[in-house]
């Protein structure tokens, strides 16, 4: 095969790993990214990488050793607490059998970004439209130039601007909403917190309410309050400006009242503003072969958050990346890709309606049999 023009669009962890992968069989690429910088803005909250399909990525494109050097085997625990009591209802502790470390999404894509050669990703460099003719892809910036290429791979999330070149399907709303703030320097400032919130995830729901928070490193916590089935635009509704913190605090307190004080003083004294993020799923269904164009992540099978998309998305990567080294011919590589991609993803989207079922159960949860219905069905899916 000669050597192609191939261009990840994202500089997610799912166009990460695909150029890395590249990277190691000596393939160029290019990522571009419409964020100005790598630092640019907070990358989320944390990962937990499953030794099938996460981790087995990693070991692909060769930098487990630097994952496992960051990953935090103790924030595995997850505790579900009482929401009026505060009380532990059930508490996972961290399975050295089935090791699922977490790290934060930042220090993975720190990781990534720091095994690619130089100059590798462009930033500021945000794509408006892909399109694709007779094989090759066209794409158009923000800035109105253009670069043609054998293959544009999207990876740029759950609002792609590729993936209208290979499917007309959008994203649809859950009905579900998660409103995002954090604490700080948990362990010093917030020590009553800290306590509660334990070494890894905390949750407490009831209701179609929850509230629950992801330790990250350095003693910074991701705070979650999340209600179902809740319309798109309830903050419209409410009258609240996402933008007026102390209003955004008091209309959640005022949703939670009654839970315990423990659990109201996540929001309550919160050290960050509020940031409203939907969740969106997309919908089953079918999708042809384009030639000069696939999707990787979220842009291809946007899922809840519920531990399966980063994971699927480094594998996507991965092997994206493989398949093409395998090949001489770079169209018969994505076909091969997609062969074993567009299954996956969809026994995938099927796990994750029996893992929000068993969520439902509350405190008799058992999160490793979460995680290990989640790769048994993505590993063996039925065709």
């Amino acid at each position: 095969m000669n050597t192609p023009r191939i261009a990840v669009i994202g500089a997610g962890v799912a166009g990460l790993a695909c150029a890395r992968g590249l990277r190691v069989h000596g393939i160029p690429v290019t990522v571009y990214e419409r964020e100005a910088s790598e630092t640019a803005r907070w990358q989320g909250g944390m990962l937990d990488l499953h030794a099938p399909t996460g981790q087995a990525a990693l070991r692909a494109i060769g930098l487990y050793d630097e994952f496992r050097a960051v990953a935090r085997p103790e924030a595995q625990e997850m505790r579900m607490l009482d929401p009026l009591t505060a009380a532990i209802l059930n508490l996972e502790e961290a399975d050295d059998e089935y090791y699922a470390p977490e790290i934060d999404r930042g220090q993975l894509r720190e990781l990534l970004l720091d095994s690619l050669a130089p100059c590798t990703v462009q930033w500021g460099r945000p794509v408006t439209e892909v399109t694709t003719v007779d094989g090759m892809a066209r794409v158009v910036f923000g800035d109105g130039t253009t670069e043609a290429f054998d293959l544009v791979v999207g990876a740029d999330g759950a609002w792609s601007r590729v993936r209208p070149a290979v499917s007309d399907v959008r994203p649809v709303y859950t009905g579900e909403s998660m409103i995002e703030t954090h604490l700080d320097d948990v362990d010093t400032r917030h020590p009553a917190s800290a306590e509660l919130i334990g070494l890894g995830s905390m949750m407490a729901a009831v209701d179609g309410a929850m509230i629950c928070t992801q330790r990250n490193s350095g003693g910074h916590v991701v705070v979650y309050a999340i209600f179902e089935d809740i319309p798109l635009d309830w903050p419209a509704i409410a009258g609240i400006d996402m933008a007026d913190t102390e209003a955004v605090r008091a209309h959640l307190v005022n949703r939670f009242a009654g839970w315990h004080d423990g659990l109201l003083d996540l929001i309550r004294r919160s050290d960050g503003g509020f940031i409203n993020r939907p969740i969106h799923t997309l919908p089953a269904h079918s999708r042809t072969h384009v030639p000069g164009a696939t999707l990787l992540g979220d842009a291809a099978h946007l899922l809840p958050p519920h531990g399966i998309g980063a994971n699927l998305a480094l594998l996507d990567g991965a092997e994206l990346a493989a398949a093409i080294a395998a090949h001489d011919d770079l169209d018969q590589a994505v076909r091969a890709f997609e062969a074993v991609m567009l299954p996956r993803s969809t026994a995938a989207a099927h796990a994750d309606v029996e893992i929000a079922a068993l969520m439902e159960q509350g405190s008799d949860v058992d999160i490793n049999a979460v995680r290990k219905l989640f790769n048994d069905r993505m590993l063996n899916p039925v065709v």
